[in-house]
């Protein structure tokens, strides 16, 4: 059943009438849902304002990354800046009910918005030739909120590309994606890449490896006050319960563990990732070296 939209119907791009849960298009959606699906199609969901937003602002291999919304009719009122956005890249946008979008969301309270975007990783030939400064590589990661938030991690620190190993999660995992709250479309991501290759291909580009282990026979506060952390840099990341295998770690170029100050046990991936990332950020911002980031 229709119902009367004053706001929303000026906008061409929007339809009056609210999307049938029987439609194809909601069925379409709602698939994405699985890996599966995503990989035949090379579309992924993106939820929330946030996500949305910067959906509809990416291009990737110029064509807009955003092709369809799905809103409620509250959500697109509301959000009408981002409905507005989504119409101006080309996207395709429909009215929904709470039902159907809460039937093609993936979490618990959905915000009103939906989009469903193109896969937007980037090939590892492209990052390396862009000879990065500091990389997040996500070895055997397979949590996908610990996945999204690294990621977000290394955007904030001015890291310029993000890798996941073939043996880490899906980086279109909705939970990765939600996690990396829009900052997946900040920065190239290369998924897939064997961790050997990602290694060889880092160092052949000048880029020294470290990998993040607490058990690691450097510290990282040491690291900083000996000047080291000063070039190009990629931190390698591994598995949430078990740390990198011995074989990965045998890779890099050296195993820095974060300090551990307190009583804690140790820190979690996610937190640790931060710790290192802007380590290497503020020492290769640092005209004179660095000092210890957690000294005064």
């Amino acid at each position: 059943m229709s119902r009367a939209l004053p706001k929303v119907k000026k906008m061409a791009s929007v339809s009056p009438e609210l999307i049938s849960p029987r439609s194809s298009r909601v069925a379409a959606a709602r698939r994405l849902g699985k890996r599966n699906f995503r990989g035949k199609e090379r579309l992924f969901l993106a939820e929330g304002p946030q996500a949305v937003r910067e959906a509809a602002a990416h291009r990737s291999a110029g064509a807009a990354t955003l092709v369809e919304l799905f809103a409620t009719v509250d959500a697109a009122e509301r959000y009408a800046d981002i409905v507005g956005a989504a119409r101006d890249a080309g996207a395709r946008v429909h009215l929904a009910s709470e039902d159907v979008i809460a039937d093609i969301s993936t979490t618990v309270t959905p915000q009103g918005l939906v989009g469903v975007c193109r896969f937007l990783d980037t090939p590892f030939e492209e990052i390396l030739a862009a000879r990065p400064r500091l990389v997040a590589v996500l070895a055997h990661v397979r949590d996908p909120g610990n996945a999204g938030t690294v990621l977000r991690c290394a955007d904030a620190a001015g890291a310029e590309a993000v890798v996941l190993t073939d043996a880490s999660v899906d980086l279109y995992n909705p939970k990765a994606v939600r996690a990396s709250v829009g900052s997946l479309f900040h920065l190239p991501v290369a998924v897939g890449v064997p961790v050997g290759q990602a290694v060889t291909g880092l160092r052949d580009a000048g880029v020294r490896l470290l990998a993040a282990d607490g058990a690691g026979d450097r510290d990282l506060d040491d690291e900083l006050d000996k000047g080291t952390m000063g070039g190009p840099t990629a931190w390698v990341f591994g598995n949430e319960a078990w740390g990198l295998p011995e074989e990965t770690r045998a890779l890099t170029d050296a195993v820095v563990r974060v300090p551990i100050h307190g009583k804690a046990e140790s820190l979690n991936l996610a937190t640790a990732a931060a710790v290192c990332l802007y380590a290497s950020a503020r020492a290769q911002r640092a005209a004179g070296g660095c000092r210890s980031v957690t000294g005064n």
